[in-house]
């Protein structure tokens, strides 16, 4: 066993399952948080004692009020630190020598705004976590609720039930876990456990996982994520969740690209802080949602349904109108409503008594609900469709009795899904929408039976479980490419510094070389009469472009001539681009790249960009000079071989164009593969020097023919300075 993940284990544990229970900072002013606390303890029924302390009283709440550690009866176990920053520190340690294990430490002051005091304490309480080995949660949090132990320090549970559930959650938001536990209750989701985690200077989201992984009541570890404290820590958590069977959701702050763009490169203003954890939560089976309320739909379909096999939908609707609704969710999703075989339609038309084929949506209006018994019918024929991979039902849960004939459908559904489907069967309704005691205790009696809210998230729910399922049979392994040279590794490594350096085309090109990526023919000139030799010798046409770390993207300054036709072409061609430079405000350069043009193909993006949180990620997409406008891309995180260059390439538009548009040529798409696989061979050997690469274009010739990086940039930064 991963002797850190035990680590974590052990810590949580101590967390969740207090002895007892010491309120530091003990006040009885109304409304206080050391009152909630005290008052929410005795409710729930924690079995523990719970001593207040506060060294100015000497009897709160109707108890005695202990000044000091040593005059407890009992050894500390578990404080509840509500005291000013300055004091927490100190307050710990002296815990520890008393014998506590863990503490919540509700104080903020710990450098949330950046101020320097802040920090001060913050650095002081980190020491004090590390030197004493206590299990802290927080700083800057609200509490959390543990249902197996009964222990409840959140500071608002007006809503919570306190019984163990296959729900656990874990947030750095104490008010968002509050809110999104009141709405899974609402559904009738238990949820056993709620940590509010605060700043993290102690435990972080990769304990909590780790800790959920391994309790056998947890189904799902629903996270809402402001920055990942230490990825490896989570990585390997979130595997031991996935080795475990558990499904790890979370909702990810930052989707925006601002402040992510890496300096120079077009990979980096690519890859925002989503597309980065998306690409290495993909290969952890990790599922993110861009909504706290698709995360309840989420759970509410990972509750009580199955994955189905694969996007193909076949469904039964009340109307015309809600037909409509899904099939323009389905497109928006990237799932469909596949024609229905030749025997099922013959099975239905028989049974609904009409001589029309049936469609896919199934409209009620065919007479689908005539009677229980040819409802119940229509549902297995769809089911046992090969055409289809899950079933979607239109239906919501009555809030009242005298829908006796929606009940005894609904039952009978539930009894077939219990008894013999072959493949998901889930029920949809119209709008979101509430629920009350009748429609929960109606909705404890289909267990086997997910209620999604709403066409569009339910759909967006169905996608990111057959996403996940998707991406888990992608191989991860790395083909390794052939090894570069020692010397030029350390070179180059050698150029890193703490800002970033900026390789020029032929450097950057050399290095890709060394990982097995072609390049056109091509010499350096330092003279228009050398560039015009070389041209002569490379064969014509030929491009011309300039050499200078102060280009970042050449086209942008016309420092690239195109179509070159003779050496006469060449001369021109050099003047005309020293001309643009000094239009732009840039020096004569003294060096340009003649290189062989390649035409025909198709145009890629190929990248690598080093997220400050997520570290490398790989990038393909359409290229060519529009790529940050059509922003046509995907990424994944390394290790790729050959299987997943593939399927990343297959998740962008330019695909299409790779298989032959419109009648074009087939262009070689393994050409385009290896160069991902080396790109990912990169980030796994120099992702710590290597801040972006970008190849743009690659231009991957009709199939069989290979594939060129025809320019590429390379930034280099040490890893410690970007992050």
């Amino acid at each position: 066993m991963d002797q850190g993940l035990e680590t974590s284990r052990r810590l949580v544990s101590a967390l969740t399952t207090p002895r007892n229970v010491v309120i530091v900072g003990a006040s009885d002013r109304h409304g206080s948080w050391a009152e909630r606390v005290w008052h929410n303890l005795e409710r729930c029924g924690f079995a523990g004692a719970v001593y207040p302390m506060n060294p100015g009283r000497a009897e709160i709440w109707g108890v005695r009020c202990y000044a000091d550690f040593r005059d407890l009866p009992e050894p500390p176990d578990h404080l509840v630190v509500l005291i000013p920053a300055a004091g927490v520190a100190n307050t710990l340690r002296a815990a520890a020598t008393a014998g506590a294990r863990s503490a919540t430490v509700f104080s903020s002051g710990f450098g949330e705004a950046e101020d320097v005091q802040g920090m001060v304490h913050r650095r002081a309480l980190a020491a004090a976590i590390a030197d004493t080995g206590l299990a802290v949660s927080g700083p800057n949090c609200m509490g959390n609720i543990c249902a197996p132990g009964r222990l409840a320090t959140l500071t608002e549970i007006r809503h919570a039930s306190l019984a163990p559930g296959p729900v656990a959650m874990v947030g750095q938001s104490g008010g968002v876990m509050i809110f999104t536990q009141w709405v899974l209750e609402e559904r009738g989701h238990g949820v056993g456990y709620v940590i509010t985690s605060g700043n993290e200077v102690g435990l972080s989201l990769a304990d909590y996982i780790a800790f959920f992984a391994a309790e056998p009541d947890v189904k799902i570890i629903l996270c809402y994520v402001e920055a990942i404290a230490n990825l490896a820590r989570f990585k390997a958590a979130c595997r031991a969740a996935r080795e475990a069977g558990k499904y790890v959701i979370v909702h990810k702050l930052g989707q925006s690209d601002a402040g992510r763009a890496a300096a120079m490169a077009h990979t980096g203003s690519l890859a925002g802080s989503a597309a980065a954890f998306d690409a290495v939560a993909d290969d952890l089976g990790v599922m993110r949602v861009s909504s706290l309320d698709d995360a309840v739909e989420l759970v509410e379909y990972l509750t009580h349904a199955r994955a189905p096999a694969g996007r193909r939908l076949g469904a039964i609707t009340l109307s015309g109108a809600y037909r409509g609704l899904l099939l323009d969710a389905a497109a928006a999703n990237n799932l469909s409503f596949p024609p229905l075989t030749a025997a099922t339609d013959q099975k239905l038309r028989s049974l609904l008594s009409v001589g029309s084929l049936v469609s896919n949506p199934l409209d009620g209006g065919y007479g689908v609900l005539a009677s229980r018994e040819t409802y119940l019918h229509c549902v297995e024929a769809l089911d046992h469709d090969p055409n289809i991979d899950m079933l979607l039902l239109q239906e919501e849960l009555p809030r009242g009795p005298g829908a006796d004939r929606t009940e005894s459908y609904l039952r009978g559904v539930e009894h077939y899904v219990s008894a013999r489907a072959q493949k998901p069967v889930v029920f949809v309704s119209v709008l979101s929408h509430g629920h009350n005691d009748y429609s929960r205790a109606l909705r404890a009696e289909l267990p086997h039976l997910a209620f999604l809210n709403e066409s569009g998230k339910a759909l967006r729910a169905i996608d990111r479980v057959v996403r996940r399922a998707e991406r888990l049979h992608i191989a991860d392994g790395a083909v390794r490419v052939p090894a570069p040279d020692a010397a030029a590794i350390a070179a180059l490594r050698g150029k890193a510094t703490d800002k970033a350096v900026m390789l020029g085309e032929a450097e950057s090109k050399a290095l890709l070389r060394l990982y097995g990526v072609a390049t056109p023919r091509e010499a350096l000139a330092t003279s228009r009469a050398q560039a015009m030799r070389e041209a002569a010798a490379i064969g014509f046409p030929v491009v011309l472009k300039a050499v200078s770390d102060a280009i970042p993207h050449k086209s942008e300054v016309g420092a690239v001539m195109l179509g070159l036709k003779s050496e006469d072409d060449v001369a021109l061609a050099w003047e005309r681009i020293q001309r643009n430079l000094r239009e732009h405000g840039i020096d004569a350069v003294s060096a340009m790249l003649v290189a062989q043009q390649i035409d025909g193909g198709v145009e890629l993006a190929l990248g690598l960009h080093r997220d400050p949180e997520m570290g490398p990620v790989v990038m393909a997409g359409a290229g060519g000079r529009l790529v940050e406008l059509v922003k046509d891309v995907a990424f994944a995180a390394p290790p790729l071989d050959v299987a997943k260059a593939r399927d990343l390439l297959q998740r962008t538009r330019a695909a299409q164009l790779l298989a032959g548009f419109r009648g074009a040529p087939r262009c070689d798409v393994e050409a385009a593969a290896a160069a991902l696989v080396a790109l990912g061979c990169i980030a796994l050997d120099l992702g710590d020097v290597v801040e972006a690469i970008d190849i743009n274009p690659f231009v991957a010739l009709p199939e069989g023919k290979g594939g060129l990086a025809l320019d590429a940039l390379i930034v280099l930064r040490r890893a410690s300075a970007a992050g």
